[in-house]
C-alpha cells in the first residue's frame, strides 16, 4: 500500500510547476543576464561583482555552491513530512531533471561525475564539510539507484538518465530504457576512485573497478568511424544504439564518441594503485584508447558526440577541451603535447567561437556545432585551458583574454547563486552547465594563475594527490593527503612561519625540486608551494594575521600582473 501511495504522490508532484523566482533575461551591449556590464578604461569587460577578478571569481563560486546546497525537491516543498511518513529519504530536484524546468525530465548524462569533479576541488579550496557530505550523498544515491544488472552484456555500469519521473536511473534520454553511454560510466568511475581516496569508503573503489572491468572488456582498437568503445549501447543485450543523420530520418549506429579522457584516467588510477587483478587488462585498454585519441580526434578534429539530448552528430567543445586537459596532465606520454593543445584550442576558436562580445575584448565559446550558442561552462573551460597552457609553457599571449572570458562567465550568476545557461528565449538553469561544469573551471584557473585567487583569504588551489581532510584555522592549515609524497599549491594572505610533514619541519627552499616549501610573494600575500616526500599529515603554521575573511572585504583595486 505504501508503494502505491508513493507512486500516486510522485505523479501528483510531477505536475506541479517549479516555484522559483525568475528574473527576465536580458542580453544586450550594456546588460548581460542579471547585471550591468562593467568595463575598464579600454572598454574591456570586468566581472560584475568587483573589478578585481580574484575577488569576483571567489564570490561567484561561493554563490553557486550556496544555491546548489539549498535546491529543494518537490517533496520537500510540497510534503515536508515525506521522509517521516514514507520512511524513504528522497534527494533534491536535480536528481530528476536536467534543468530547473520540470518539463526537462531526465538528468544530464554526466551530471554526477561533473559535480564530484567540481566539489572535490571546492572542498579542498574551502574545507567545508558540507561539500564533502554532498559528494557522498550524490555518489551513494547514484550507485544504489542507477546501475545495470550484473548479468547483462554490459554489467555494473551506470545509466546516464532516468526515463521516468523518479530518482532512479535506467536508460538513455533519447533511446530509452536499458541503453547506456559507456563514456559517462568511465567519467563517473574515475570520480569514484577520487572519492574513495578522499573518504576511505571501499564501496567507491569496488564500484569503480566493476565499471573499469566492463569497459576494458569491451575495448577494441577502433578506427576512423568507430571509437574503441561505442557511444550508446543496450546494457542488457549489447545492441549498439543510434543517432540520426542530417536528414533527421536515417539512423546511424552510435559507434563513435571522443569523450574518453575520464575512462583513461580511471584506468590510470587503478593501474597506479595496483587495484584488483586486472592491471594488464586496464593497461591494454588505456593504450588502445590513447593511441586512438591521438590518431583520430586529435588529428582530424572529430570531437563529437557528447550530449544526451542531441539526436544528430555534433562536435563539442567539452570533448575537445577535456582532451586538452588530459594532454597537459600527461605530457610525458605525448611528445607533441604543446602542438596538440594549441591545435585543439585553435579548432575550438575556428568552429565554436562567437564574436558578439568582441567589443569587450573577448570571444565566447559555443557548446557544440549543432547548438552553437554561447555557454558559460564552455567559455570558462576554454579560458582555464589557456591559463594552464600559459603556466606550463610561459606563453602568455592568451592570458588576458582568458581572464576576460572568465569575467564574462560571472555575469550568468545572480546575487542568489542561480546560474542559467545564457539563452535568449527562456530561463534554463542547467545543473551541469551552471554548477558541475562551471565551478571546476574557475578553481582550475586559480591553480594555473594564483593571482586569480583572493589575496585576503587562504586556499589550497592544487594537489598532485587527493586531500582527505583539510582545516583552515586562523593560526594554521592542517591537511591530510592520500599519498605520502605529493605537491600542493596554496594562495595565502602572508608567508607562513613553518611547514611540517608528519611533525617534521620541511626546509624553505628556493625551488620545489628537492622537497620542502617555497614562497613567492605577490602584490598582496603570495603563493606557497609544498613538496613533501615523506608523510601525509601536513601542518602549515600561519602568521597571526593570516586566516580566512569575508571576501566582500577585499580591496577594489585592479590586480596588477607581474
Amino acid at each position: 500500500m505504501k508503494i502505491y501511495l508513493l507512486n500516486l504522490f510522485l505523479i501528483a508532484i510531477f505536475s506541479v510547476n517549479v516555484a522559483y523566482s525568475q528574473s527576465v533575461l536580458v542580453v544586450n551591449e550594456k546588460h548581460l543576464i542579471y547585471h550591468d556590464i562593467k568595463t575598464d578604461a579600454n572598454n574591456f569587460i570586468l566581472p560584475w561583482y568587483d573589478k578585481d577578478p580574484a575577488v569576483s571569481f571567489d564570490h561567484v563560486v561561493s554563490l553557486t555552491w550556496e544555491y546548489w546546497k539549498n535546491i529543494p525537491g518537490y517533496w520537500m516543498r510540497n510534503y515536508p513530512n515525506f521522509e517521516k511518513d514514507y520512511g524513504i529519504k528522497f534527494p533534491p530536484l536535480y536528481f530528476l531533471f536536467r534543468t530547473n524546468d520540470a518539463a526537462d525530465l531526465g538528468i544530464g548524462g554526466d551530471q554526477f561525475a561533473m559535480m564530484l569533479s567540481s566539489f572535490n576541488l571546492y572542498y579542498d579550496y574551502t574545507g567545508n564539510k558540507e561539500v564533502m557530505d554532498n559528494m557522498v550523498f550524490q555518489a551513494d544515491w547514484y550507485i544504489n539507484h542507477g546501475f545495470s544488472d550484473s548479468t547483462f552484456v554490459w554489467p555494473n555500469i551506470p545509466y546516464p538518465c532516468n526515463t521516468k519521473p523518479l530518482p532512479t536511473y535506467d536508460g538513455d534520454l533519447i533511446l530509452g530504457k536499458d541503453f547506456t553511454q559507456p563514456d559517462k560510466a568511465g567519467d563517473f568511475g574515475y570520480e569514484l576512485v577520487i572519492l574513495y581516496k578522499k573518504t576511505g569508503n571501499r564501496l567507491y573503489l569496488e564500484t569503480a573497478k566493476k565499471i573499469a572491468n566492463t569497459l576494458a572488456t569491451h575495448t577494441s582498437d577502433g578506427d576512423k568511424d568507430h571509437s574503441p568503445i561505442p557511444f550508446k549501447v543496450n546494457a542488457k543485450t549489447g545492441e549498439v544504439g543510434y543517432i540520426l543523420a542530417s536528414d533527421g530520418v536515417t539512423k546511424i549506429e552510435s559507434t563513435y564518441t571522443s569523450n574518453w579522457t575520464g575512462t583513461m584516467r580511471l584506468f590510470q588510477q587503478l593501474i597506479s594503485m595496483g587495484a584488483g587483478q586486472n592491471s594488464d587488462t586496464y593497461q591494454q585498454a588505456f593504450d588502445k584508447l590513447l593511441k586512438w585519441m591521438l590518431e583520430y580526434p586529435v588529428t582530424n578534429n572529430r570531437w563529437g558526440p557528447f550530449f544526451e539530448d542531441v539526436v544528430f552528430w555534433s562536435d563539442t567543445q567539452i570533448n575537445a577541451g577535456q582532451m586538452a586537459w588530459f594532454i597537459m596532465d600527461n605530457k610525458e606520454l605525448i611528445p607533441a603535447w604543446k602542438e596538440d593543445v594549441q591545435n585543439i584550442q585553435n579548432w575550438v576558436i575556428d568552429k565554436l567561437s562567437i564574436d558578439s562580445w568582441e567589443q569587450y575584448g573577448l570571444k565566447v565559446i559555443g557548446e557544440q556545432t549543432a547548438f552553437k550558442f554561447q555557454g558559460q561552462s564552455h567559455t570558462s573551460r576554454h579560458a582555464s585551458i589557456e591559463l594552464r597552457y600559459a603556466e606550463l609553457t610561459g606563453d602568455t599571449k592568451m592570458v588576458d583574454e582568458a581572464i576576460r572570458q572568465l569575467s564574462w562567465c560571472t555575469y550568468m550568476v545572480d546575487v542568489d547563486g542561480k546560474n542559467p545557461y545564457p539563452v535568449l528565449d527562456g530561463y534554463e538553469i542547467w545543473w551541469t552547465d551552471g554548477y558541475g561544469d562551471y565551478i571546476r573551471h574557475f578553481l582550475r584557473a586559480m591553480a594555473a594563475d594564483p593571482q586569480l585567487a583572493p589575496s585576503n583569504s587562504n586556499h589550497l588551489l592544487r594537489t598532485s594527490s587527493v586531500v582527505k581532510e583539510i582545516s583552515y584555522q586562523p593560526a594554521a592549515i592542517n591537511y591530510l593527503t592520500f599519498d605520502n609524497s605529493s605537491e600542493e599549491i596554496f594562495r595565502l594572505k602572508s608567508k607562513p612561519k613553518e611547514v611540517k610533514a608528519d611533525g617534521t619541519n620541511l626546509k624553505e627552499i628556493a625551488d620545489n625540486i628537492s622537497g620542502g616549501w617555497s614562497w613567492q610573494p605577490l602584490r598582496s600575500g603570495g603563493v606557497l608551494k609544498v613538496k613533501h616526500l615523506k608523510g601525509s599529515k601536513i601542518s602549515i603554521t600561519l602568521n597571526s594575521h593570516s586566516g580566512n575573511v569575508d571576501v566582500a572585504a577585499a580591496n577594489n583595486n585592479h590586480m596588477k600582473r607581474p
